[in-house]
């Protein structure tokens, strides 16, 4: 049995094949035979470590087919988690600032910020009614909000507030989406009314015209029209034939005030002491005399300043030369306000001043210079008519501001009625008669 074996061996040794090779060599010991190869990477790394030489004896490998480009998908940006992060927390923001920004009234090119936004739309109509007459007449009068480029209608004017119709397209996916796509994150809330028929509008059978004529080619049956005397007068036509008479009571127009709206800032005190210092200068021993100057407006510095022009002046009387003035530029200045003095005399406007002041423009004249607090007036010259103002409208007052807790030291207690001695005596005698 063990000689057959050998000889097999034998035989295999001869065609030339390695047992140890097979079957390992004897100092294997321990190892199994059969067990796995070696890993992979070792033979990947065997034959990276072969000879480029090898390589090029080796009959070389056949050309790659050439394949057809497929159309590789576009790619897809994927968002960056960052900026996402980063865009949410600032639309959160812009939220957050809108919900405490107020609405804003806006009807006619008027603008006006809504403190108290827990009122209805009706109860701002009504409030709001005493500045526009057109929304007198609340049947005719509707309502929408204006938020960016979102619109809504308000539909129960009645019953729905300010506060909830603001809230309710903020919280909407429309405005959370437009906030996202538009460049403004700061938008107004514009709450507009709309006079869909004129409160006071005319009836199909009244008109307003320019003159008798003019409402004489109408097809009115009532008309009314000015005329040269400064009234309003009414023609009626009738089969009888035409009736014309003043209109005593005119309703068809908006009420209306004579005055004066400065667009600008307030004159400064100090600029007015100036002017008082110059005028009191020519009240010197037993004479005293007026003087003149223009208050301008710089456009550019965006300050008063007084000009006192070449004058000759008296008394009563001044001529002064308003030629080769150096601040006739219209671009830049403004002649705002004419002042002039009446030295130690009453502050009023003569009949020579109404002829002087014949411009559309504000006047100023001082008195009583001899005083410690000189007298002032001011009026405007509109129309071919002076209309007075309120000089508190046009220049500073004297008040300042003062300490608050300066009233903690004033008890302020009604006056008792005091009664005459005579009166105090019945009463003293009534008192005496009493029994008790």
């Amino acid at each position: 049995m063990n000689e057959s074996n050998s000889s097999v061996f034998t035989e295999l040794d001869d065609d030339g094949l390695d047992i140890e090779a097979i079957f390992g060599t004897s100092n294997a010991g321990s190892e199994n035979p059969f067990e796995a190869p070696e890993p992979a990477q070792e033979i990947m790394e065997e034959k990276q470590e072969a000879p480029a030489e090898q390589k090029s004896e080796e009959t070389p490998p056949p050309a790659p087919e050439k394949k057809t480009e497929k159309a590789k998908p576009e790619k897809k940006d994927i968002p960056d988690p960052i900026s996402a992060a980063f865009e949410n927390k600032t639309q959160e923001n812009t939220q957050k600032g809108l919900y405490d920004k107020l609405p804003i009234f806006y009807h006619k090119g008027a603008k006006e910020t809504i403190e108290d936004t827990s009122m209805t739309f009706e109860e701002l109509r009504i409030r709001k009614s005493e500045d526009f007459t057109d929304l007198e007449a609340g049947k005719y009068v509707t309502w929408s909000v204006e938020y960016g480029t979102i619109r809504k209608d308000v539909k129960d004017p009645e019953g729905t507030t300010i506060a909830s119709m603001k809230e309710s397209i903020e919280r909407s996916r429309e405005f959370l989406e437009m906030l996202r796509k538009s460049k403004d994150k700061n938008p107004d809330c514009l709450v507009k009314p709309r006079v869909t028929m004129k409160s006071k509008g005319m009836a199909a059978y009244k008109g307003i015209f320019g003159s008798a004529e003019e409402a004489r080619q109408s097809d009115k049956v009532i008309c009314l029209f000015p005329a040269n005397d400064g009234k309003f007068y009414e023609m009626r036509k009738t089969e009888q034939g035409e009736f014309i008479a003043p209109k005593n009571k005119v309703t068809e127009f908006q009420s209306a005030r004579a005055g004066f709206t400065p667009a600008l800032p307030l004159i400064p005190l100090s600029l007015i002491g100036q002017i008082i210092a110059f005028f009191r200068s020519f009240m010197r021993e037993h004479e005293e005399y007026e003087a003149l100057a223009l208050i301008y407006w710089d456009k550019l510095e965006k300050e008063f300043f007084a000009y006192v022009p070449k004058q000759t002046v008296q008394k009563s009387h001044l001529d002064a030369d308003l030629r080769d003035c150096p601040y006739d530029d219209e671009s830049r200045f403004i002649r705002y306000a004419d002042i002039h003095s009446h030295n130690s005399m009453e502050a009023f406007f003569s009949a020579e001043d109404d002829w002087d002041e014949s411009e559309t423009g504000l006047y100023l004249v001082l008195g009583e210079l001899d005083h410690f607090f000189p007298a002032i007036k001011a009026r405007i010259f509109c129309g071919g008519s002076f209309v007075p103002i309120d000089p508190a409208t046009v220049i500073e007052g004297l008040e300042q501001e003062y300490p608050k807790n300066w009233h903690e030291h004033v008890t302020c207690k009604k006056r008792e009625p005091r009664l005459s001695v005579r009166r105090k005596a019945v009463f003293e005698d009534l008192d005496d008669e009493v029994s008790y």
